[in-house]
């Protein structure tokens, strides 16, 4: 069996406003990278339904964006430039962190800070614990311990404790695990 990483980049379903509130469905699937570019004749391309009335497009649906609602063209383009500063390889991580809502936001809107979350993310782990002991060996942390400090060391109560300095998130299908997160 082959499992598939499944497409995370981030669409919208641009319409035709008018159209919409007179029951006819003018719309396409785009990506937010080319949402800015968007206009009424690409919408109706085909239908031969463009009239005086169609003056607004409405994004009425959205897909692999981390907040739910409808939105403007001007802001689904601001999720494809986060989507392309990010990357697709941490697109999944940074929609798991906004829908944590610990996350940093530009402005005053719903969009991620990308340096923030650049500073905050540490990875995807199959566990908490798996981070800890990473970070821990990474930093050297008992290298100068004695031995018997090493051997009776409390791992989980030490793992629970730095847990409150994080926001853990699982992670999707198919990689499953979990996404880590600094709370600075």
């Amino acid at each position: 069996m082959t499992i598939t990483a499944a497409d995370t980049t981030p669409r919208v379903w641009p319409a035709c406003l008018s159209c919409y509130n007179n029951a006819r469905l003018v719309g396409q699937w785009v990506d937010c990278t080319d949402a800015a570019d968007v206009t009424l004749h690409q919408l109706h391309e085909g239908t031969g339904s463009l009239s005086a009335g169609c003056e607004e497009i409405w994004c009425l649906d959205t897909e692999n964006i981390p907040v739910e609602h409808e939105m403007g063209l001007l802001e689904a383009a601001e999720w494809g430039r986060v989507y392309t500063e990010v990357g697709p390889e941490h697109w999944p991580a940074l929609c798991a962190w906004v829908r944590s809502g610990a996350y940093v936001a530009e402005g005053r809107g719903d969009l991620p800070s990308v340096s923030d979350f650049e500073e905050r993310y540490c990875g995807r782990w199959d566990d908490f614990r798996e981070y800890a002991e990473h970070w821990a060996t990474e930093t050297d942390m008992m290298d100068r311990w004695p031995d018997d400090a090493v051997r009776y060391f409390n791992w989980d109560a030490w793992t629970r404790d730095m847990a409150m300095d994080h926001t853990v998130v699982n992670a999707p299908a198919p990689e499953y695990g979990v996404f880590v997160f600094r709370d600075l």
